[in-house]
């Protein structure tokens, strides 16, 4: 297929700038009125594409049938936690449960008091605190600079080599054990959010929170693996009463997801490797569902390229310790996942392309022109899409 395939017209206020929320106000001690904000994970709108009958269903329905209205007579819209309407007993939800840590932090350079964006990929070694990271901007920063990150000047870093264009290898020279280095250079930075929401509102403390997933475990993500953040512990609860198996697997998202293709011709695209590991409880789960029959549902893009790196020629999941740069996109036949949960993502994202492999192009995009203009929320705050295989 075409990068020219997935382009399509998406108005900037319909990119969440944070996650689904409440407002409510109260009146200070000044009597004045203020408006705080409380997160919703589960009560974002939910859109369900039924790629065999081909059908998408946005609303609320009655046991008739009939589409249910509100107060002044428009149409209700599903929200995420009737995705427990579609599931059984014993069917799984495939989790991932990389844990984002807060990647971005912010510097100055040596003698010209520059302030410099750095943002951590990667660990390369403990002993000599080696990080591999990306600078903005980056004709600033050159071997042998030094940057600083905090006014005592205690937190400091060497560049020690250029890795790409924005890649460097940064040496961190503060003496402790290894831990204390880690929490205070953690306490520095900030919740890696991306640029789409960054550029257009500053990061709080709440996003620390916010961005990362209730079930998020193994450390290594330098982004959200976006569609498990709409589950609560209230959600994932009533998931555990209705008899849904819950399987967890790791993939440490990258910021490859976020790149702009530059080729038209897709299958000359490249990704950017990322670290996953599956092991043997999550193996069995699934697949013994597989073979009795049940719904295996994979929450995320991150999790069906996880489950597609390591399915196996009888179409089952094995066990996996290693990389993928695996790149999906329409057409492709899938061999774990008959369900999926997603966002809706950003014009000729891959993300967005490896949506439309699952769903199939055409009914995904109609699906997309649909969220336009019902006022879907888009991004990784955004709203939700649930794929069924009937």
């Amino acid at each position: 297929m075409k990068l020219s395939q997935f382009k399509f017209k998406l108005p900037e206020e319909l990119i969440a700038l944070y996650p689904h929320s409440i407002y409510r106000e109260f009146e200070n001690e000044k009597g004045e009125k203020e408006t705080f904000r409380i997160t919703r994970r589960d009560e974002c709108k939910l859109m369900v594409i039924h790629r065999k009958s081909k059908t998408i269903v946005m609303h609320k329905t009655d046991s008739e049938g009939n589409t249910l209205k509100d107060e002044q007579g428009n149409p209700v819209f599903l929200d995420f936690r009737n995705v427990l309407d579609y599931f059984d007993s014993e069917d799984v939800f495939v989790f991932n449960d990389s844990k984002v840590f807060p990647a971005r932090l912010y510097g100055t350079k040596e003698r010209t008091d520059s302030k410099i964006e750095v943002f951590l990929l990667r660990e390369l070694n403990r002993e000599m605190r080696l990080w591999d990271v990306l600078v903005e901007p980056a004709r600033k920063i050159r071997i042998g600079n030094k940057l600083f990150f905090d006014e005592s000047s205690t937190m400091v870093a060497e560049v020690i080599d250029n890795t790409t264009s924005r890649g460097r290898t940064l040496r961190f020279l503060y003496d402790c054990p290894h831990e204390d280095f880690k929490r205070e250079l953690y306490a520095l930075g900030v919740a890696p959010l991306p640029h789409y929401i960054i550029d257009h509102r500053p990061v709080t403390e709440d996003d620390l929170e916010d961005f990362q997933c209730i079930f998020a475990k193994n450390e290594g993500a330098v982004t959200a693996p976006a569609s498990g953040l709409h589950f609560s512990r209230e959600m994932m609860k009533r998931m555990e009463i209705k008899g849904i198996n819950f399987a967890f697997i790791t993939l440490h998202c990258a910021l490859g997801n976020f790149h702009n293709i530059e080729v038209e011709d897709l299958t000359k695209h490249k990704m950017d490797s990322e670290q996953m590991f599956i092991e043997k409880p999550a193996c069995d789960m699934v697949n013994r569902a597989k073979q009795e029959g049940k719904r295996v549902c994979v929450v995320g893009t991150s999790v069906l390229k996880a489950t597609e790196t390591a399915v196996g020629t009888d179409k089952l999941l094995k066990e996996y310790e290693g990389w993928t740069n695996k790149f999906i996109f329409p057409p492709y036949e899938f061999g774990v996942a008959d369900a999926m949960i997603t966002n809706f993502y950003h014009p000729m994202s891959t993300l967005l392309m490896e949506t439309a492999a699952f769903g199939g192009y055409d009914l995904v995009m109609e699906a997309y022109d649909l969220a336009v203009k019902n006022e879907y929320m888009f991004g990784c705050y955004g709203d939700a899409l649930l794929i069924l295989d009937d």
